[in-house]
């Protein structure tokens, strides 16, 4: 069976820049079609470019989805850390010409958009119970 062209681009992006495992290209290829699916639907059907800002949101729903509390540990396994890692994968798939972009997007776009930690970890810590004082 021949790789298709997305791997292929993956291979390529590996052999040059080893920062990123190559099921993360394959998750953040998921998550780019479930974001394009959710504002499909909320635009009656219609399509449109995807911001920085929306990917990311829509690659943290995906993954706290598909992956629930294990969601920061194999993110962190695939060298994802924060959102500007999510932003240099697809500036590096834009390089290889497999994503397209528009003149405004930037790789700021990806800046600090929510810590990976509040997104991934928080939701799955234990909740503290504050303790009443007694009043007598």
């Amino acid at each position: 069976m021949q790789a298709l062209p997305y791997e292929h681009a993956i291979e390529a992006i590996v052999k040059r820049d080893p920062r990123f495992h190559p099921q993360a290209y394959i998750f953040l290829k998921e998550a780019l079609d479930f974001t394009l699916k959710k504002i499909s639907e909320e635009n009656n059907g219609n399509a449109r470019h995807v911001t920085g800002g929306e990917l990311l949101l829509g690659f943290r729903d995906l993954a706290l989805d598909q992956f629930g509390p294990m969601a920061s540990t194999l993110l962190r396994e695939w060298g994802l850390s924060q959102c500007s890692d999510v932003g240099d994968m697809v500036f590096l798939l834009i390089e290889e010409q497999v994503f397209g972009k528009q003149d405004s997007d930037t790789k700021e776009d990806f800046s600090d958009v929510y810590s990976f930690h509040e997104a991934f970890v928080t939701p799955y810590q234990p909740k503290v119970m504050t303790t009443l004082s007694n009043k007598a």
